[in-house]
């Protein structure tokens, strides 16, 4: 570690800048938002220029300065000019260090923009009261939803007045779809992806048409248009333009895909439809969605009671306490048929054997045996019969014991209990940091099964895991041991989120060997890594927990309100609130404005007079005015460019 404070501090005084917090794999992605999407000016405070990320970011051509200080303290707030600063980024370090570092900027620059890192985030509700213009977002809680969905082989949503919005691919994708978010999908090259394509106009075909025909020009008939998959004109609005929304021409299949209301399929004429794709081209696509309810794991009460009865049985999992029991039942069972057999009442015989199985018969005595009143009515047989069946119970008592002990023992010794033999169709999480934690703890929420592994007996995330009742197979052997004490044979799916690449990549290769049909979910930081992972394997998918929480984190510092990532493959969609408020930019602009120049869908707009939020607007006309709310899915460029033009106006 260098002296505190020495670095690189800016040559020149800077002002109107952002300051970043932190030298982790967030900072990283957070400085990439701000200076290639937002182009701001930003000035990085490290702990340590030679550790973490700090040498890519100090890379950056869009990077200011880099300062090193072992803390954020301040004098290290004053090296980076936080007094002329528009915006703070705390991004690294711990909730008691970050709220500390907020309010210290807020005491230089009461008129700063702070955004800090929270992992209790009731806390950072609380401290977000105490300042002026702040929030506190956490970076796990953004990508959980992300990595949870995976390991479900289903889509991650974000909830929107009541509606869950999610990514669906291909052959997923149905009639109603709300805009189409992605094409040229090829899962062999991820960089091939277009996320929110190009629109046509929306009078695009009746230009055409007009220029076809001509006034006099004929009709086709029934009405229909050419290339049309329905019978029926688009309606006119009064300004004579389509109230429905085009699809972009260069859909790859879109020639065969059914109109909607949403997003009708273009027509043919001078502007060709393509065709199917051809072999070796990209032809896969992705569409927003929506579920009515966000869709639980319902486990029914037979697989339950399957899975406690098989969990039972880790008490008996020896060998040679197998074959006594299973003795000592035996014999049990055949005396309790002399019994019967001899007395020929089935209620008396339960009532007697179990009292001999608990040791409290009362014996024959031998007076009563020679004056012909004794309680046994069957003789000699019936005595031995008696006599195994209490000799059984001897054996039966002390595991009994065991059982309850372990049972009410388990939880008063601190430690988390190992899964049961019993556990079945369960998700492994491998990591109980912050993300790990998270996602354990959704999986639990949604009634599936969870199984932790952990090699760090301190991390943070045990005790909360443990107070779920969630099984954590803990220990530093090799993975192949441990996947195998967490019943990988058994398991559904496998979620690698540990903070090292190479640790996730090791589990789930491992996972994959020792089972060839699980799914995997691996976090994985770098790009080209994660290309050649789903290249190499199938039923498998990548999530990055900075590049699913950047977006967010830069859109909070700008003053944005993203309710939430979809991931569509390693590329990300924004789902963010946008008030216009008096003087925002936002003001006069209609839906052409908006989503002309490109990353940008209006799905849903609130006017100011009007309570509902209203789902495909179709004025795509109507302007902006003070109190109206709108809802887009934006890419990161396109969200950054709705926050240029606001300030842009502003200024």
């Amino acid at each position: 570690m260098t002296s505190e404070g020495w670095g690189t501090p800016p040559v020149e005084p800077i002002s109107q800048h952002y300051i970043v917090c932190g030298g982790n794999a967030l900072a990283h992605r957070l400085v990439l938002e701000l200076v290639e999407h937002y182009e701001v000016p930003v000035v990085v405070l490290v702990a340590d220029r030679t550790r973490d990320h700090a040498p890519q970011i100090e890379q950056l051509s869009g990077v200011a300065a880099v300062v090193e200080y072992s803390s954020v303290t301040e004098e290290a707030l004053r090296a980076v000019s936080i007094g002329t600063a528009r915006g703070l980024a705390l991004v690294e370090g711990s909730d008691q260090e970050n709220i500390h570092a907020a309010l210290s900027a807020q005491n230089h620059n009461p008129d700063i923009r702070i955004v800090f890192r929270m992992f209790n985030q009731r806390l950072g509700e609380n401290i977000e009261r105490l300042l002026r213009n702040g929030a506190a977002l956490s970076g796990s809680a953004t990508a959980a939803p992300a990595f949870a969905s995976a390991a479900l082989g289903r889509p991650n949503s974000v909830e929107i007045e009541g509606r869950y919005l999610h990514i669906a691919f291909d052959d997923d994708i149905t009639s109603d779809r709300i805009c189409v978010v992605a094409d040229q999908i090829d899962r062999q090259d991820l960089g091939r992806i277009r996320l929110l394509p190009e629109q046509q106009g929306d009078s695009a075909e009746f230009v055409r048409l007009a220029a076809e025909f001509g006034d006099q020009g004929p009709i086709r008939p029934g009405g229909t248009r050419p290339g049309s998959a329905s019978s029926a004109e688009p309606a006119l609005a009064a300004d004579g333009e389509s109230t429905t929304e085009q699809e972009p021409s260069t859909e790859p299949d879109s020639s065969t895909e059914p109109e909607s209301s949403a997003e009708p399929v273009p027509s043919g004429g001078p502007v060709p439809l393509p065709g199917p794709a051809q072999e070796g081209e990209p032809g896969g696509r992705a569409a927003l969605q929506v579920l009515r309810i966000e869709p639980r794991e319902p486990i029914d009460w037979m697989r339950r009671l399957r899975w406690r009865l098989l969990d039972t049985m880790r008490f008996f999992t020896s060998a040679r306490m197998r074959l006594v029991l299973l003795t000592a039942l035996a014999a049990v069972l055949l005396a309790f048929g002399v019994l019967w057999y001899l007395n020929r009442n089935f209620g008396w015989t339960v009532y007697i054997a179990l009292l001999d199985l608990a040791g409290a018969a009362q014996p024959d005595q031998l007076s009563d045996v020679a004056a012909g009143t004794g309680a046994g009515t069957g003789g000699f047989w019936q005595r031995v019969a008696q006599v195994v069946i209490t000799i059984c119970g001897i054996t039966f008592a002390p595991v009994a014991t065991a059982i309850a002990v372990e049972v009410l023992g388990s939880g008063r010794r601190g430690q988390p209990r190992n899964p049961g033999a019993g556990t079945r169709d369960h998700v492994i999480v491998v990591g109980l940091g912050n993300v790990g934690t998270r996602v354990a703890t959704q999986l639990h929420a949604m009634g599936v099964p969870v199984v932790c592994m952990e090699r760090d007996p301190q991390a943070r995330g045990i005790a909360a895991v443990r107070a779920l009742g969630i099984p954590v197979v803990m220990g530093d052997g090799p993975f192949e041991q441990q996947l195998r004490r967490a019943r990988l044979k058994h398991s559904r799916a496998l979620v690698a989120v540990s903070g090292d690449d190479a640790t996730n990549l090791e589990a789930a290769l491992e996972a994959r060997h020792g089972n060839p049909e699980v799914r995997v979910v691996v976090r994985l930081f770098e790009d080209d890594f994660a290309s050649h992972f789903y290249k190499t394997l199938d039923n498998a998918a990548s999530r990055s927990v900075s590049y699913l929480a950047a977006p967010a984190f830069a859109a909070a510092l700008m003053g944005r309100e993203v309710r939430g990532t979809l991931s569509v493959l390693r590329h990300v969609l924004l789902i963010a609130e946008l008030t216009v408020e008096d003087g925002s930019g936002l003001i006069g602009l209609n839906r052409h404005d908006l989503e002309d120049p490109g990353g940008v869908r209006v799905i849903a707009v609130r006017f100011a007079h009007g309570g509902q939020l209203q789902w495909n607007f179709p004025d795509r006309t109507r302007r902006l005015a003070p109190g109206d709310q709108i809802v887009v899915a934006a890419t990161r460029s396109g969200l950054a460019r709705l926050n240029t033009v606001a300030v842009e106006e502003q200024g």
